[in-house]
């Protein structure tokens, strides 16, 4: 790169060349990254906003490992660079591999369900910022890969609520001192949560316990007054 581009692509807090030398490290280090320095110092002169500049390059190595990038470069340019726009550009860097990229080839099986995209989203930026990339982990990928759009919803309820009431109908069998299981998981999270297959909300709970996300203890009930009052 000469002087005067070098120059050019210079921002106030030196963020664009920063960025540029991590990637430059990164092409170091994994071989298939050699071609990259030229297209990086390209990227920063397009016409986007500071951060979104940085966003780019940071993201830039990654392409090139990831069949489809360009056709979810739009929106991971506009989404990722709004989620991070309370972050001071001196924490930006290029992301982990082994996160963004797995990350970014999920999103080509994602694109339909805004939901998932978020959260997809949301672990790239994590990724991207210095202060929250050790919260990045990539097992995340898979685990977000195992959800449907509704298991989704239901867990942006728990954004906001840590609990919330489930219950087994029972019928009890005097005689024989025992009982039998009508209906398990019993609950309006479903409907809370706006899901398109209520019906499913079963199968969804499983799922999401089977991965460790959410857990529903055995023999232990809600203290709070009409806790139950919208399921019974």
């Amino acid at each position: 790169m000469s002087e005067d581009n070098e120059s050019q692509n210079k921002n106030p807090g030196g963020i664009i060349k920063q960025t540029i030398d991590s990637a430059t490290a990164l092409s170091k280090a994994v071989p298939i990254y050699e071609d990259a320095v030229q297209p990086l110092a390209k990227e920063t002169g397009k016409a986007l906003g500071t951060l979104g500049k940085a966003v780019n390059v940071a993201l830039a190595p990654i392409s090139l490992v990831v069949w489809g990038y360009d056709q979810m470069k739009v929106f991971l340019e506009n989404k990722v660079t709004e989620k991070l726009e309370h972050v001071p550009e001196d924490r930006i860097i290029t992301p982990p591999p082994n996160v963004a990229g797995p990350a970014i080839e999920a999103l080509k099986f994602t694109g339909h369900d805004e939901t998932l995209q978020d959260m997809f989203a949301n672990l790239i930026a994590n990724s991207l910022d210095s202060k929250t990339v050790v919260e990045a982990h990539p097992s995340f990928v898979d685990i977000i890969k195992n959800l449907s759009p509704d298991e989704g919803l239901i867990l942006k309820v728990f954004a906001s609520a840590q609990q919330f009431p489930v219950i087994d109908v029972k019928l009890k069998n005097k005689k024989e001192n025992g009982y039998s299981i009508l209906h398990r998981s019993v609950t309006t999270l479903g409907s809370v949560a706006s899901c398109k297959h209520q019906q499913l909300t079963e199968n969804y709970l499983d799922n999401l316990c089977r991965l460790g996300i959410l857990e529903i203890p055995s023999g232990l009930r809600l203290t709070a007054k009409n806790a139950y009052d919208a399921i019974i």
